[in-house]
């Protein structure tokens, strides 16, 4: 089951609210491997209102498996993410990992899928954005309110 999609606006405003970005950190990681659990990981908490994936990803420092739910926005058969990090100032840990290791997979729907990650230039990130906000409304304020570019990344499956 997915929410419709005109219900995004209204739930996009709500997760760039200062309480949402202080409590979504800590919330959203539990009811994630909850939902995962129960649907056999066919299925995310944020996917009911976006499309959601698992990133695979190996990290930069530690060298060990990193799973990590996020939103993402169709592109052909490519997938864009991005790095907002509930809009706080430092970017998320995941997106070091695909820098330092962009061989990894996704999982949609609890399908693996080997995919390769690289990063957006400035050019890229800039056309991008228009569809990035058609999937989710006002996303680009996360960059505002964080304070620093957000780094976009093109998901190739293999």
């Amino acid at each position: 089951m997915v929410l419709p999609r005109f219900v995004r606006p209204p739930v996009a405003w709500l997760s760039r609210t200062p309480f949402f970005r202080s409590v979504g950190p800590s919330i959203m990681p539990p009811l994630e491997r909850v939902m995962d659990r129960v649907t056999g990981g066919r299925m995310q908490v944020s996917g009911l209102g976006v499309p959601t994936l698992v990133l695979h990803t190996i990290g930069a420092k530690s060298g060990l498996e990193r799973d990590t739910v996020l939103m993402y926005c169709p592109d052909g058969r490519e997938m864009l993410v991005v790095g907002s990090n509930f809009a706080r100032d430092a970017h998320p840990a995941w997106t070091a990992n695909l820098l330092a290791h962009p061989e990894v997979a996704v999982s949609l729907r609890g399908r693996r899928i080997d995919v390769h990650a690289a990063p957006l230039d400035d050019v890229e990130r800039e056309l991008t954005w228009p569809k990035l906000e058609r999937n989710w409304p006002g996303y680009r304020k996360y960059e505002v309110t964080a304070g620093r570019t957000l780094r976009v990344f093109r998901l190739t499956p293999q």
